[in-house]
């Protein structure tokens, strides 16, 4: 009851509603491709300017992890896992989103931003021009390379979740079609494990410094399952097209958000 009482005295109706339909929005982008991110915490960050910016990134944890989980479960149900290959991509990206997530106070991630706009721009270039990328299957790797191509994208992208995080689900799905040769729809519900492995490691730093805004955070992770399941009931339902043309659209806007905070921010 002082939950409720907490949420509708401290915090406006619309600062409630925008974040409930931004974070269902935001799920459902996650649950396709990955991103959510990337509509989930600019709306954080406009509606809590005075916030400290751990708070923020604690409280986008939340409710990612919360509609991510729901997503692999139910990608799980309909995708076959090579659980050998899972578990070593998770583990290194666990063990590096956690290593990301200590060196945020060391790092200016603004120094980062520009070598990630240009790799941005190089995969919109490569996505949009092979035009069956991701939608066809591919020859199947050996075992030991899927694991060696898969290990080394886990260090790269956990940190990076860690680290920044913004679009680490889209990271994960592109390199998986282009090193492990996925197809989209295989590459997204790898992602969507991996991607709770990497929110955990990260979160457990946020919880422990007390990083958050819990009732906000409850109510974000609410709408962002619902927006996780329409997400991945619709990817599952349309097929590896629809899922190439969501990803082309979340890299362009990934593009506009670091051009933004780049050029104009």
């Amino acid at each position: 009851m002082d939950f409720l009482n907490n949420i509708f005295t401290d915090y406006t109706a619309f600062t409630l509603i925008s974040l409930s339909a931004l974070s269902f929005l935001a799920g459902f982008i996650d649950a396709v491709i990955g991103g959510g991110g990337l509509i989930q915490l600019p709306a954080l960050l406009i509606n809590f300017p005075q916030t400290p910016i751990a708070s923020i990134f604690g409280t986008n944890k939340i409710a990612a992890l919360a509609g991510t989980s729901i997503s692999a479960v139910e990608y799980s149900k309909k995708i076959k896992f090579n659980y050998k290959l899972l578990l070593i991509i998770a583990t290194f990206a666990g063990i590096f989103s956690y290593i990301g997530a200590k060196t945020v106070s060391y790092i200016d991630v603004n120094l980062l931003k520009p070598i990630i706009l240009i790799i941005l721009i190089l995969i919109a270039i490569y996505t949009f021009a092979k035009k069956d990328f991701g939608t066809v299957a591919s020859n199947s790797l050996p075992f030991q390379k899927q694991a060696f191509f898969g290990l080394c994208i886990g260090i790269v992208v956990g940190f990076y979740d860690g680290f920044f995080g913004p679009g680490t689900g889209s990271f994960f799905v592109l390199f998986f079609v282009l090193f492990l040769k996925f197809e989209f729809l295989q590459a997204s519900a790898y992602a969507k494990v991996i991607n709770c492995v990497t929110n955990l490691g990260a979160l457990f730093i946020f919880v422990k410094n007390g990083n958050y805004i819990f009732e906000i955070a409850i109510v974000m992770a609410l709408c962002n399952i619902l927006g996780n399941i329409v997400g991945t009931k619709t990817a599952l339902k349309k097929g590896n097209q629809f899922v190439r043309n969501i990803f082309q659209v979340t890299v362009l806007l990934m593009i506009c958000r670091y051009s933004y905070d780049i050029f104009i921010k």
